[in-house]
């Protein structure tokens, strides 16, 4: 079993994934372990929505992809022009053809969303890398706007996608960058 500071010192963002189906009892048991994370008043407010159909993802990925580029197309600052020709590009997947994505979304009005989303997708993230897994948060997944497209995915029109987190074996686990020192602002005793 890995140690906690094994945990934080091996996982990496995974972009490159072995031909390697996830079974859906690990999916669930690594999601499982992710509603152990805190969330402001214990309100556990985190959804899942697993998606192991490729068709689907490239569907998702798709609708993102135009999305942003619409989006960037009425404010060019917002896009860098690498970030804009990778998304043109049409065999682009955001979701890096990885076997398996799961969305982690709550309700649109609840003002803790996105912090309860992101302790629940770190403790998901480890959990995964403790059970040999790789995982990336994947900013360019969540622009899904198609009322068919969400319904078919099962979300809610009150909820929004905060974290579309790619999981699947690693072919490699990349070296970890260089980490700064921590920027600590200030010491009161």
């Amino acid at each position: 079993m890995m140690t906690f500071q094994e945990m934080v010192q091996n996982r990496r963002s995974i972009r490159d994934f072995q031909e390697k189906d996830v079974p859906l009892a690990v999916i669930q048991k690594i999601i499982r372990d992710s509603c152990l994370a805190p969330s402001a008043s214990n309100g556990q407010p985190c959804r899942f929505i697993i998606i192991k159909n490729r068709e689907m993802m490239k569907r998702l990925s798709d609708e993102s992809k135009n999305n942003i580029l619409s989006d960037a197309a009425k404010n060019p600052a917002a896009l860098s022009k690498e970030y804009k020709a990778l998304l043109s590009d049409e065999k682009f997947n955001v979701f890096y053809n990885a076997p398996c994505l799961i969305y982690v979304a709550g309700a649109k009005d609840l003002r803790s969303l996105d912090v309860d989303c992101a302790l629940a997708v770190s403790y998901l993230m480890f959990a995964a890398a403790r059970d040999g897994l790789g995982t990336c948060w994947i900013g360019f997944g969540t622009l899904i706007r198609d009322p068919e497209l969400k319904k078919a995915i099962g979300l809610p029109d009150n909820y929004r996608i905060v974290a579309p987190i790619i999981l699947g074996y690693p072919k490699v686990i990349p070296a970890p960058l260089e980490r700064k020192e921590p920027q600590i602002l200030k010491i009161i005793n």
